[in-house]
Protein backbone atom coordinates (compact mmCIF):
# COMPACT_ATOMS: atom_id res chain seq x y z
CA UNK A 1 0.00 0.00 0.00
CA UNK A 2 2.75 2.29 0.94
CA UNK A 3 4.86 1.61 -2.37
CA UNK A 4 1.74 2.43 -4.53
CA UNK A 5 0.93 5.40 -3.20
CA UNK A 6 4.29 7.27 -3.04
CA UNK A 7 4.59 5.51 -6.97
CA UNK A 8 1.81 8.06 -7.48
CA UNK A 9 3.26 10.75 -5.71
CA UNK A 10 6.31 10.25 -7.17
CA UNK A 11 5.16 10.19 -10.90
CA UNK A 12 2.78 12.79 -10.35
CA UNK A 13 -0.17 10.97 -11.32
CA UNK A 14 -1.77 11.89 -7.91
CA UNK A 15 -1.76 15.56 -9.15
CA UNK A 16 -2.43 14.66 -13.20
CA UNK A 17 -6.06 13.15 -12.13
CA UNK A 18 -6.68 16.09 -10.06
CA UNK A 19 -6.09 18.46 -13.16
CA UNK A 20 -8.08 16.39 -15.14
CA UNK A 21 -11.08 16.72 -12.64
CA UNK A 22 -10.47 14.12 -10.37
CA UNK A 23 -11.67 15.36 -6.64
CA UNK A 24 -9.41 14.32 -2.94
CA UNK A 25 -12.76 13.27 -1.86
CA UNK A 26 -13.31 10.19 -4.54
CA UNK A 27 -9.73 9.37 -4.81
CA UNK A 28 -9.37 8.78 -0.79
CA UNK A 29 -12.48 6.81 -1.10
CA UNK A 30 -11.62 4.86 -4.47
CA UNK A 31 -8.05 4.00 -3.21
CA UNK A 32 -9.29 3.26 1.04
CA UNK A 33 -11.86 1.14 -0.59
CA UNK A 34 -9.66 -0.46 -3.16
CA UNK A 35 -6.67 -1.54 0.01
CA UNK A 36 -9.80 -2.35 2.39
CA UNK A 37 -10.87 -5.02 -0.44
CA UNK A 38 -7.66 -6.63 -0.75
CA UNK A 39 -7.24 -6.59 2.80
CA UNK A 40 -10.87 -8.22 3.83
CA UNK A 41 -10.43 -11.05 0.94
CA UNK A 42 -6.68 -11.80 2.08
CA UNK A 43 -7.92 -12.03 5.89
CA UNK A 44 -11.01 -14.00 4.90
CA UNK A 45 -8.79 -16.58 2.97
CA UNK A 46 -6.18 -16.29 6.21
CA UNK A 47 -8.92 -17.68 8.54
CA UNK A 48 -10.80 -19.98 6.37
CA UNK A 49 -7.80 -21.99 5.23
CA UNK A 50 -6.61 -22.05 8.56
CA UNK A 51 -9.93 -23.07 10.25
CA UNK A 52 -9.67 -25.45 7.40
CA UNK A 53 -6.39 -26.96 8.04
CA UNK A 54 -7.16 -27.66 11.92
CA UNK A 55 -5.10 -24.70 13.74
CA UNK A 56 -6.59 -23.99 17.12
CA UNK A 57 -5.86 -20.46 16.71
CA UNK A 58 -8.52 -19.97 14.39
CA UNK A 59 -11.31 -23.05 15.69
CA UNK A 60 -10.75 -22.49 19.07
CA UNK A 61 -11.00 -18.64 19.16
CA UNK A 62 -14.62 -16.69 18.86
CA UNK A 63 -14.56 -16.10 15.33
CA UNK A 64 -16.70 -12.56 16.19
CA UNK A 65 -13.70 -11.75 18.10
CA UNK A 66 -11.52 -12.95 15.27
CA UNK A 67 -13.09 -10.69 12.61
CA UNK A 68 -13.64 -7.42 14.70
CA UNK A 69 -10.07 -7.62 15.76
CA UNK A 70 -8.60 -7.94 12.16
CA UNK A 71 -11.43 -5.46 10.49
CA UNK A 72 -10.22 -2.75 13.08
CA UNK A 73 -6.34 -3.57 12.46
CA UNK A 74 -6.75 -3.73 8.47
CA UNK A 75 -8.31 0.26 8.95
CA UNK A 76 -5.69 0.88 10.93
CA UNK A 77 -3.01 -0.58 8.36
CA UNK A 78 -4.85 1.20 6.04
CA UNK A 79 -4.37 4.76 7.50
CA UNK A 80 -1.26 4.11 8.78
CA UNK A 81 0.29 3.85 4.97
CA UNK A 82 -1.90 6.90 4.25
CA UNK A 83 0.14 8.97 6.72
CA UNK A 84 3.45 7.61 6.01
CA UNK A 85 3.27 7.60 2.44
CA UNK A 86 3.11 11.40 3.26
CA UNK A 87 6.78 12.13 4.13
CA UNK A 88 7.97 9.97 1.15
CA UNK A 89 8.68 10.88 -2.44
CA UNK A 90 10.62 8.34 -3.30
CA UNK A 91 9.05 4.74 -3.86
CA UNK A 92 12.85 2.98 -3.33
CA UNK A 93 13.63 4.94 -0.17
CA UNK A 94 9.73 4.18 0.82
CA UNK A 95 9.84 0.10 -0.09
CA UNK A 96 13.24 0.02 2.29
CA UNK A 97 11.71 1.89 5.13
CA UNK A 98 8.46 -0.20 4.86
CA UNK A 99 10.16 -3.68 4.82
CA UNK A 100 12.10 -2.42 7.77
CA UNK A 101 9.28 -1.65 10.08
CA UNK A 102 7.09 -4.47 9.07
CA UNK A 103 9.73 -7.01 9.83
CA UNK A 104 11.85 -4.99 12.66
CA UNK A 105 8.26 -4.48 14.36
CA UNK A 106 7.51 -8.20 14.48
CA UNK A 107 10.99 -9.09 15.81
CA UNK A 108 10.79 -6.75 18.46
CA UNK A 109 7.42 -7.43 19.24
CA UNK A 110 9.35 -11.68 19.31
CA UNK A 111 12.41 -11.01 21.10
CA UNK A 112 11.49 -7.41 23.22
CA UNK A 113 7.65 -6.71 23.68
CA UNK A 114 7.12 -10.12 24.54
CA UNK A 115 9.29 -10.15 27.90
CA UNK A 116 7.49 -7.31 28.78
CA UNK A 117 3.53 -8.46 28.28
CA UNK A 118 4.61 -11.81 30.70
CA UNK A 119 6.36 -9.29 33.19
CA UNK A 120 4.01 -9.00 35.90
CA UNK A 121 6.54 -6.12 37.40
CA UNK A 122 6.23 -3.87 34.30
CA UNK A 123 4.00 -1.20 34.50
CA UNK A 124 0.87 -1.23 32.41
CA UNK A 125 1.16 2.04 31.30
CA UNK A 126 4.26 1.59 29.33
CA UNK A 127 2.42 -1.27 27.95
CA UNK A 128 -0.32 1.01 26.50
CA UNK A 129 2.25 3.28 25.19
CA UNK A 130 3.93 1.10 23.42
CA UNK A 131 1.02 -0.78 21.64
CA UNK A 132 0.24 3.06 19.81
CA UNK A 133 2.88 1.13 17.12
CA UNK A 134 0.47 -0.62 14.94
CA UNK A 135 3.23 -3.03 14.30
CA UNK A 136 2.83 -3.95 18.30
CA UNK A 137 -1.04 -3.85 18.41
CA UNK A 138 -0.84 -6.52 15.90
CA UNK A 139 1.40 -8.55 17.79
CA UNK A 140 -0.43 -7.93 20.95
CA UNK A 141 -3.32 -9.26 19.70
CA UNK A 142 -2.32 -12.15 18.10
CA UNK A 143 -0.59 -13.26 21.64
CA UNK A 144 -3.59 -12.93 23.05
CA UNK A 145 -5.13 -14.86 20.59
CA UNK A 146 -2.21 -17.58 20.67
CA UNK A 147 -2.60 -18.03 24.66
CA UNK A 148 -6.19 -18.88 24.63
CA UNK A 149 -5.81 -20.96 21.89
CA UNK A 150 -2.65 -22.57 23.72
CA UNK A 151 -5.25 -22.59 27.53
CA UNK A 152 -8.26 -24.35 25.79
CA UNK A 153 -6.40 -26.88 23.94
CA UNK A 154 -4.28 -28.21 26.54
CA UNK A 155 -7.05 -27.66 29.39
CA UNK A 156 -10.09 -29.02 26.72
CA UNK A 157 -12.10 -25.62 27.35
CA UNK A 158 -12.49 -23.18 24.56
CA UNK A 159 -10.01 -19.94 23.81
CA UNK A 160 -10.79 -16.61 24.00
CA UNK A 161 -14.71 -15.90 24.38
CA UNK A 162 -16.84 -12.13 24.55
CA UNK A 163 -16.52 -12.61 28.29
CA UNK A 164 -12.87 -13.18 28.61
CA UNK A 165 -12.43 -9.38 27.05
CA UNK A 166 -13.41 -8.50 30.83
CA UNK A 167 -10.42 -10.56 32.29
CA UNK A 168 -8.05 -8.04 33.55
CA UNK A 169 -4.53 -9.88 31.90
CA UNK A 170 -6.80 -9.95 29.11
CA UNK A 171 -5.40 -7.06 26.65
CA UNK A 172 -7.48 -7.60 23.56
CA UNK A 173 -10.06 -4.88 24.88
CA UNK A 174 -7.56 -1.94 25.48
CA UNK A 175 -5.73 -3.44 22.14
CA UNK A 176 -9.20 -3.17 19.93
CA UNK A 177 -9.65 0.33 21.84
CA UNK A 178 -5.92 1.99 21.01
CA UNK A 179 -6.55 0.51 17.79
CA UNK A 180 -9.96 2.50 17.07
CA UNK A 181 -9.00 5.81 18.32
CA UNK A 182 -5.44 5.73 16.80
CA UNK A 183 -7.41 4.28 13.08
CA UNK A 184 -9.55 7.34 13.56
CA UNK A 185 -6.38 10.11 14.26
CA UNK A 186 -4.32 8.53 11.84
CA UNK A 187 -7.17 8.69 8.87
CA UNK A 188 -7.75 13.01 9.55
CA UNK A 189 -4.20 13.63 10.05
CA UNK A 190 -3.31 11.51 7.09
CA UNK A 191 -5.89 13.46 5.00
CA UNK A 192 -4.47 17.11 6.47
CA UNK A 193 -0.79 16.11 5.50
CA UNK A 194 -2.19 15.33 2.09
CA UNK A 195 -3.71 18.36 1.63
CA UNK A 196 -0.51 20.72 3.09
CA UNK A 197 2.67 18.49 1.33
CA UNK A 198 4.05 19.76 -1.24
CA UNK A 199 5.77 16.42 -1.76
CA UNK A 200 4.80 15.33 -5.37
CA UNK A 201 4.23 18.66 -6.97
CA UNK A 202 0.64 19.95 -5.30
CA UNK A 203 0.04 22.96 -3.63
CA UNK A 204 0.32 22.95 0.36
CA UNK A 205 -1.49 25.15 2.38
CA UNK A 206 -0.36 24.39 6.21
CA UNK A 207 -3.41 26.92 7.42
CA UNK A 208 -5.69 24.44 5.52
CA UNK A 209 -8.77 25.27 8.50
CA UNK A 210 -8.30 29.08 8.21
CA UNK A 211 -7.93 29.43 4.81
CA UNK A 212 -11.59 31.69 3.91
CA UNK A 213 -9.77 33.88 7.01
CA UNK A 214 -6.36 33.98 4.95
CA UNK A 215 -7.56 34.82 1.75
CA UNK A 216 -9.56 37.44 2.79
CA UNK A 217 -7.34 39.39 4.97
CA UNK A 218 -3.83 38.17 3.56
CA UNK A 219 -1.74 40.72 1.33
CA UNK A 220 -0.98 39.60 -1.96
CA UNK A 221 3.22 37.74 -1.40
CA UNK A 222 5.70 39.95 -3.36
CA UNK A 223 9.73 39.21 -2.41
CA UNK A 224 11.64 42.53 -1.97
CA UNK A 225 13.29 41.67 -5.61
CA UNK A 226 10.12 41.99 -7.35
CA UNK A 227 9.45 45.00 -5.48
CA UNK A 228 12.81 46.39 -6.97
CA UNK A 229 11.81 45.38 -10.47
CA UNK A 230 8.32 46.15 -10.98
CA UNK A 231 8.72 49.72 -11.91
CA UNK A 232 11.87 48.95 -14.07
CA UNK A 233 9.80 46.37 -15.62
CA UNK A 234 6.77 48.53 -16.78
CA UNK A 235 8.92 51.11 -17.87
CA UNK A 236 10.55 48.93 -20.62
CA UNK A 237 7.75 47.80 -21.60
CA UNK A 238 7.31 47.03 -25.58
CA UNK A 239 3.98 49.00 -27.06
CA UNK A 240 2.52 45.72 -27.85
CA UNK A 241 2.57 44.00 -24.52
CA UNK A 242 1.44 47.63 -22.68
CA UNK A 243 -1.50 47.02 -25.49
CA UNK A 244 -2.08 43.81 -24.00
CA UNK A 245 -2.46 45.24 -20.65
CA UNK A 246 -4.57 48.23 -21.33
CA UNK A 247 -6.93 45.26 -22.84
CA UNK A 248 -6.63 43.06 -19.45
CA UNK A 249 -7.73 46.07 -17.37
CA UNK A 250 -10.55 46.96 -19.92
CA UNK A 251 -11.83 43.71 -19.27
CA UNK A 252 -11.45 43.23 -15.96
CA UNK A 253 -13.90 46.24 -15.84
CA UNK A 254 -16.23 44.72 -17.94
CA UNK A 255 -18.15 41.48 -18.16
CA UNK A 256 -15.43 39.08 -19.61
CA UNK A 257 -17.49 35.90 -20.39
CA UNK A 258 -16.46 35.39 -23.84
CA UNK A 259 -12.40 35.16 -22.81
CA UNK A 260 -11.67 32.04 -21.64
CA UNK A 261 -8.43 33.02 -20.00
CA UNK A 262 -7.45 36.38 -18.41
CA UNK A 263 -4.00 37.00 -16.76
CA UNK A 264 -3.95 40.14 -15.21
CA UNK A 265 -0.44 41.15 -13.84
CA UNK A 266 0.76 37.60 -13.02
CA UNK A 267 4.37 37.01 -11.16
CA UNK A 268 6.47 34.59 -9.71
CA UNK A 269 9.42 34.74 -7.80
CA UNK A 270 10.76 32.01 -6.50
CA UNK A 271 12.96 32.47 -3.50
CA UNK A 272 16.43 32.58 -2.84
CA UNK A 273 18.44 29.72 -1.32
CA UNK A 274 21.90 29.62 0.43
CA UNK A 275 22.53 33.27 0.13
CA UNK A 276 21.51 33.41 -3.52
CA UNK A 277 19.24 36.37 -5.05
CA UNK A 278 15.68 35.68 -5.83
CA UNK A 279 14.89 33.91 -9.24
CA UNK A 280 12.30 36.05 -11.09
CA UNK A 281 10.70 33.39 -13.76
CA UNK A 282 7.27 34.99 -14.71
CA UNK A 283 7.71 38.96 -14.69
CA UNK A 284 3.83 40.86 -15.02
CA UNK A 285 1.77 38.47 -17.21
CA UNK A 286 -0.97 40.70 -19.30
CA UNK A 287 -2.86 38.20 -21.28
CA UNK A 288 -6.59 38.02 -22.82
CA UNK A 289 -7.13 34.94 -24.68
CA UNK A 290 -10.97 34.63 -26.29
CA UNK A 291 -12.19 30.97 -27.45
CA UNK A 292 -11.64 29.12 -30.38
CA UNK A 293 -7.92 30.70 -30.16
CA UNK A 294 -4.40 28.56 -29.96
CA UNK A 295 -1.58 30.99 -28.02
CA UNK A 296 1.74 30.00 -28.85
CA UNK A 297 4.34 30.98 -26.08
CA UNK A 298 8.14 31.10 -27.61
CA UNK A 299 11.16 31.15 -25.64
CA UNK A 300 14.30 29.05 -24.76
CA UNK A 301 14.79 27.02 -21.72
CA UNK A 302 14.43 29.22 -18.30
CA UNK A 303 12.32 32.03 -19.85
CA UNK A 304 9.21 30.97 -17.51
CA UNK A 305 7.23 29.10 -20.04
CA UNK A 306 6.49 26.39 -17.58
CA UNK A 307 6.42 28.21 -14.51
CA UNK A 308 3.54 30.29 -16.50
CA UNK A 309 1.69 26.95 -17.24
CA UNK A 310 2.17 25.60 -13.75
CA UNK A 311 0.53 28.39 -12.54
CA UNK A 312 -2.44 28.30 -14.53
CA UNK A 313 -3.20 24.51 -13.62
CA UNK A 314 -2.62 25.05 -10.20
CA UNK A 315 0.88 23.25 -9.42
CA UNK A 316 2.40 26.58 -7.66
CA UNK A 317 1.07 29.66 -6.54
CA UNK A 318 1.34 33.37 -8.33
CA UNK A 319 3.49 35.51 -6.26
CA UNK A 320 1.03 38.25 -7.13
CA UNK A 321 -1.48 39.00 -9.53
CA UNK A 322 -3.92 36.32 -10.76
CA UNK A 323 -5.74 34.83 -13.94
CA UNK A 324 -8.93 33.81 -14.75
CA UNK A 325 -10.32 30.56 -16.88
CA UNK A 326 -13.92 31.61 -17.49
CA UNK A 327 -14.73 33.98 -14.98
CA UNK A 328 -12.78 31.37 -12.41
CA UNK A 329 -10.12 32.47 -10.35
CA UNK A 330 -7.09 30.04 -9.94
CA UNK A 331 -6.80 31.45 -6.71
CA UNK A 332 -9.91 30.13 -5.34
CA UNK A 333 -11.38 28.23 -7.64
CA UNK A 334 -9.00 25.54 -9.33
CA UNK A 335 -11.45 22.53 -8.36
CA UNK A 336 -13.73 24.54 -10.77
CA UNK A 337 -11.51 24.90 -13.82
CA UNK A 338 -9.95 21.52 -13.26
CA UNK A 339 -13.42 20.61 -14.84
CA UNK A 340 -13.32 22.29 -17.69
CA UNK A 341 -9.41 22.01 -18.34
CA UNK A 342 -7.06 19.60 -20.48
CA UNK A 343 -3.10 19.42 -19.72
CA UNK A 344 -0.25 18.08 -21.59
CA UNK A 345 2.72 18.35 -18.92
CA UNK A 346 6.41 18.95 -19.93
CA UNK A 347 6.96 15.63 -18.66
CA UNK A 348 4.59 12.59 -19.56
CA UNK A 349 2.79 11.53 -16.31
CA UNK A 350 1.94 8.20 -17.08
CA UNK A 351 1.13 4.68 -15.84
CA UNK A 352 3.67 1.78 -16.94
CA UNK A 353 1.35 -1.17 -16.47
CA UNK A 354 -1.78 0.58 -18.33
CA UNK A 355 -2.57 0.46 -21.81
CA UNK A 356 -2.59 3.66 -23.91
CA UNK A 357 -6.45 2.86 -24.71
CA UNK A 358 -6.98 2.09 -20.33
CA UNK A 359 -5.23 5.76 -20.08
CA UNK A 360 -7.95 7.58 -22.70
CA UNK A 361 -10.76 5.49 -20.72
CA UNK A 362 -9.70 6.38 -17.28
CA UNK A 363 -9.53 10.24 -18.14
CA UNK A 364 -12.75 10.17 -20.33
CA UNK A 365 -15.02 8.57 -17.38
CA UNK A 366 -13.11 11.90 -15.25
CA UNK A 367 -14.72 14.20 -17.80
CA UNK A 368 -18.13 11.55 -17.50
CA UNK A 369 -18.14 10.41 -20.48
CA UNK A 370 -19.98 7.12 -20.75
CA UNK A 371 -21.39 4.43 -23.08
CA UNK A 372 -21.42 4.54 -26.59
CA UNK A 373 -19.49 8.42 -26.25
CA UNK A 374 -16.78 7.36 -24.23
CA UNK A 375 -15.90 4.28 -26.80
CA UNK A 376 -15.93 6.87 -29.66
CA UNK A 377 -14.21 9.52 -28.15
CA UNK A 378 -11.39 7.31 -27.06
CA UNK A 379 -11.04 5.64 -30.54
CA UNK A 380 -11.06 9.15 -32.10
CA UNK A 381 -8.66 10.40 -29.89
CA UNK A 382 -6.34 7.08 -30.74
CA UNK A 383 -7.03 7.66 -34.30
CA UNK A 384 -5.56 10.98 -34.05
CA UNK A 385 -2.43 10.54 -32.67
CA UNK A 386 -1.40 7.59 -34.72
CA UNK A 387 -1.80 5.06 -31.90
CA UNK A 388 -5.10 3.32 -33.22
CA UNK A 389 -3.99 1.20 -35.42
CA UNK A 390 -1.65 -1.84 -35.39
CA UNK A 391 -2.66 -2.44 -31.58
CA UNK A 392 -0.59 0.15 -30.32
CA UNK A 393 -3.47 1.48 -28.00
CA UNK A 394 -3.69 -1.94 -26.42
CA UNK A 395 -0.34 -2.52 -25.32
CA UNK A 396 1.27 -1.10 -22.04
CA UNK A 397 2.78 2.21 -21.98
CA UNK A 398 5.81 1.14 -20.34
CA UNK A 399 6.81 -0.28 -24.01
CA UNK A 400 6.02 2.67 -25.94
CA UNK A 401 8.57 4.76 -26.96
CA UNK A 402 9.45 8.81 -26.41
CA UNK A 403 7.09 10.32 -28.56
CA UNK A 404 4.48 7.33 -28.51
CA UNK A 405 4.14 8.48 -24.72
CA UNK A 406 4.31 12.24 -26.10
CA UNK A 407 1.37 11.48 -28.61
CA UNK A 408 -0.62 9.82 -25.42
CA UNK A 409 -0.17 13.27 -23.26
CA UNK A 410 -1.85 15.18 -26.01
CA UNK A 411 -4.48 12.61 -26.55
CA UNK A 412 -5.25 12.80 -22.76
CA UNK A 413 -5.12 16.72 -22.25
CA UNK A 414 -7.68 16.77 -25.41
CA UNK A 415 -10.01 13.98 -24.77
CA UNK A 416 -13.63 15.05 -22.94
CA UNK A 417 -14.17 18.07 -24.50
CA UNK A 418 -12.24 20.69 -22.11
CA UNK A 419 -12.71 24.36 -22.59
CA UNK A 420 -9.12 25.24 -21.91
CA UNK A 421 -6.18 23.15 -22.74
CA UNK A 422 -2.75 23.47 -21.64
CA UNK A 423 0.46 21.88 -23.83
CA UNK A 424 3.84 22.42 -22.37
CA UNK A 425 6.25 21.57 -25.47
CA UNK A 426 4.23 19.19 -26.67
CA UNK A 427 6.33 18.23 -29.65
CA UNK A 428 9.40 17.65 -27.69
CA UNK A 429 10.55 14.03 -28.74
CA UNK A 430 8.25 13.67 -31.90
CA UNK A 431 9.49 13.15 -35.34
CA UNK A 432 8.44 15.55 -38.35
CA UNK A 433 5.75 13.69 -39.55
CA UNK A 434 4.76 13.30 -35.94
CA UNK A 435 5.23 17.00 -35.51
CA UNK A 436 3.40 17.87 -38.90
CA UNK A 437 0.30 15.57 -37.40
CA UNK A 438 0.41 17.79 -34.07
CA UNK A 439 -0.35 20.83 -35.77
CA UNK A 440 -3.06 20.15 -37.57
CA UNK A 441 -4.42 18.05 -34.30
CA UNK A 442 -4.10 21.62 -32.42
CA UNK A 443 -5.55 23.13 -35.80
CA UNK A 444 -8.74 21.24 -35.57
CA UNK A 445 -8.85 20.98 -31.54
CA UNK A 446 -9.03 25.33 -31.74
CA UNK A 447 -12.46 25.39 -32.81
CA UNK A 448 -14.29 25.14 -29.67
CA UNK A 449 -11.69 25.86 -27.21
CA UNK A 450 -9.25 28.02 -25.93
CA UNK A 451 -5.10 26.48 -26.11
CA UNK A 452 -2.02 27.71 -24.53
CA UNK A 453 1.14 26.08 -25.53
CA UNK A 454 4.94 26.62 -25.34
CA UNK A 455 8.13 25.78 -27.34
CA UNK A 456 11.79 26.42 -27.52
CA UNK A 457 11.35 29.46 -30.33
CA UNK A 458 14.14 27.82 -32.02
CA UNK A 459 12.25 24.73 -32.57
CA UNK A 460 9.06 25.91 -33.42
CA UNK A 461 8.10 25.04 -36.92
CA UNK A 462 6.23 27.66 -39.29
CA UNK A 463 3.46 25.80 -40.20
CA UNK A 464 2.18 26.83 -36.95
CA UNK A 465 2.32 30.32 -37.39
CA UNK A 466 -1.55 30.19 -39.16
CA UNK A 467 -2.78 28.57 -36.14
CA UNK A 468 -3.47 31.89 -33.98
CA UNK A 469 -3.95 35.69 -34.31
CA UNK A 470 -1.29 36.34 -32.49
CA UNK A 471 2.74 35.18 -31.97
CA UNK A 472 5.10 37.24 -30.01
CA UNK A 473 8.68 37.25 -30.81
CA UNK A 474 11.25 35.78 -28.81
CA UNK A 475 12.24 36.61 -26.02
CA UNK A 476 9.16 35.10 -24.30
CA UNK A 477 5.93 37.64 -24.61
CA UNK A 478 5.87 39.59 -21.08
CA UNK A 479 8.24 36.91 -18.97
Amino acid sequence: MLTYLVYEKQQKLKIMMKMQGLKDGPYWMISYGYFFVLSVVYMTFFVFFGSLIGLNFFRVNNYGIQIVFFFVYINLQIAFAFFVASFFSSVKIATVIGYIYVFGSGLLGAFLFRFFIEDINFSRGWILVMEIVPGFSLYRGLYELGQYAFSGNAMGATGMMWENLKDPINGMRDILIVMTVEWALMLVLAFYLDQVSSIGGSVGNPLLFFRCLQKKHAPPLQSSFAQQNHKVAVDMEKADVAQERQVVEQLLMDCNANQAIICDNLRKVYPGKDGNPDKLAVRGLSLALPKGQCFGMLGPNGAGKTSFISMMVGLTKPTSGTAYAHGMDIRMDMDGIYTNMGVCPQHDLLWETLTGKEHLFFYARLKNLQGAALVKAVNDSLKSVNLFHGGVGDKQVGTYSGGMKRRLSVAISLIGDPKVVYMDEPSTGLDPASRNNLWNIVKEAKRNRAIVLTSNYDSFPCPLMHLHHRLPCPPLYCI
